[in-house]
C-alpha cells in the first residue's frame, strides 16, 4: 500500500493489516451497507500492472485467454492467464488506456505472474510494471454510486465494461451489477476519496471482496493456483476466455474442455455457517464420494446475513444430488444460492 494512502486511511480511522484495509471500526455494519446501501472500499487486495511498449498487444495476445486484439481503447474485460496445462495461474479485469494496458489482479500473486510474463518477452517490444504501491484501487458500489461519481469525475461509463479516463490519468470502470473500479494516483485517490465522503460509505476490503463474490467474480490467490481450467472458475460465462482468437499457454487444453463437453466441475456460490471462517484453497467433501475431496473454496468472506458466503468447484452431479461439507466429511454444511448468471 502506497505510504501516503495509507496515512489517510489511518486518518479515517481504518484498521490496516497487511498492508488492506479491513474495516473503519464496525465490520459488521460495513458488510450491511455494502448489501443494502452506498459504498466506497479499498480494495489494496488489489494489485496493478502495466503493459506498455509496441508490442504489447501482440504480446497479451499470445499470453492471455481474452481477445486483446478487440479489446478498444476505453473498454475492459475478464480474462486469465494459465499454465501450459490449461490451469489457471491468474485471472483478472484488462482495460486498455490511450497509452498501455492496465491489469488489475490478486496482490497475493502480482509479484510471480509479472515474473512469469516478463520471461516470454523475449525480444518483443514491451515493458511490464508492477504498480501496486504507486497507484491505488477503490470500488464503489450501491444505489447512489453513479450519480456520485459522475459529480467527481464529470461522468461515468454508462455500460459495463466500458473506462472513463479522468484528466489526471485514472480510470473509472464500469462493472456488472452498478458497480465501479477505480484506479488513480494516491493524490488523486485522496481527492476522490474527499469528494465522495458523506454520500458513500467507506467501508474495508473484505466488504468489495464479499461483492465480488455475490456477483460471481472469483480471484485467483496463491492457494488457488494452477488448480482450475478457465471454465471450473466460470471464466467463460464472464466473457474472460475467447475460442475464436489464436494460441496461447493452455489453449488446446481449454478447447477442448469447452468442444468435448468433459467438463465435470463448475464453481457455484454458497453459504456455510462455520465457526472458523473458510478461506481460499479449503478442500471440500461430498456425501457421494466417501473419504476423498471432491471440491475446493476459490474465495471466501464473512456475510452480511450470517455465517460466510463463498464460491467454490465442486463437481456437477455433487452439486445436484449430494450435500457438501467444508475442510471435512463431517464439517459444516454448504448451502447453495443462485449466481447472478446462469451456470450450465
Amino acid at each position: 500500500m502506497n505510504p501516503d494512502w495509507q496515512k489517510a486511511l489511518e486518518g479515517s480511522g481504518a484498521s490496516i493489516e497487511s498492508g488492506i484495509a479491513v474495516n473503519f471500526g464496525d465490520a459488521a455494519a460495513e458488510l450491511r451497507a455494502a448489501d443494502s446501501g452506498s459504498v466506497l472500499a479499498d480494495a489494496s487486495h488489489l494489485a496493478v500492472l502495466d503493459f506498455s511498449g509496441e508490442d504489447s498487444t501482440s504480446f497479451l495476445q499470445g499470453q492471455l485467454t481474452c481477445d486483446v486484439n478487440t479489446l478498444a481503447i476505453g473498454s475492459s474485460a475478464y480474462g486469465g492467464y494459465c499454465s501450459a496445462a490449461g490451469r489457471l495461474l491468474a485471472d483478472f479485469l484488462l482495460w486498455h488506456t490511450p497509452s498501455e494496458y492496465r491489469m488489475v489482479l490478486a496482490r497475493s500473486i502480482a509479484g510471480t505472474t509479472r515474473k512469469r510474463l516478463a520471461q516470454f518477452v523475449l525480444r518483443a517490444k514491451v515493458n511490464i510494471l508492477d504498480r501496486s504501491d504507486e497507484l491505488v484501487v477503490l470500488g464503489a458500489a450501491g444505489h447512489e454510486a453513479g450519480a456520485v461519481l459522475g459529480a467527481v469525475f464529470g461522468d461515468i461509463p454508462r455500460q459495463d465494461h466500458r473506462v472513463l479516463q479522468d484528466e489526471f490519468g485514472g480510470s473509472l470502470i464500469a462493472l456488472p451489477a452498478a458497480r465501479f473500479l477505480i484506479v488513480a494516483a494516491p493524490t488523486d485517490a485522496l481527492r476522490i476519496q474527499a469528494g465522495l465522503t458523506g454520500a458513500l460509505r467507506p467501508v474495508g476490503a473484505p466488504c468489495w471482496e464479499w461483492l465480488d463474490i455475490r456477483n460471481g467474480f472469483p480471484w485467483i490467490a496463491e492457494r488457488t493456483q494452477d488448480q482450475f481450467v478457465p471454465q471450473m472458475a466460470n471464466l467463460e460465462l464472464l466473457g474472460g476466455v475467447s475460442f475464436q482468437k489464436g494460441c496461447y499457454p493452455g489453449q488446446e487444453i481449454v478447447a477442448r474442455t469447452q468442444y468435448r463437453g468433459k467438463l465435470k466441475r463448475r464453481m457455484f456460490l454458497a453459504n456455510v455457517e462455520a465457526q472458523v471462517g473458510p478461506v481460499a484453497g479449503d478442500e471440500l467433501f461430498s456425501d457421494d464420494l466417501p473419504g476423498q475431496t471432491c471440491g475446493m473454496v476459490v474465495n471466501a468472506q464473512r456475510s452480511p446475513s450470517g455465517g460466510y458466503d463463498l464460491l467454490a468447484v465442486v463437481p456437477l452431479e455433487s452439486r445436484a444430488s449430494s450435500i457438501l461439507h467444508l475442510k471435512s466429511t463431517d464439517g459444516p454444511v454448504l448451502r447453495f444460492l443462485e449466481l447472478p448468471y446462469q451456470v450450465a
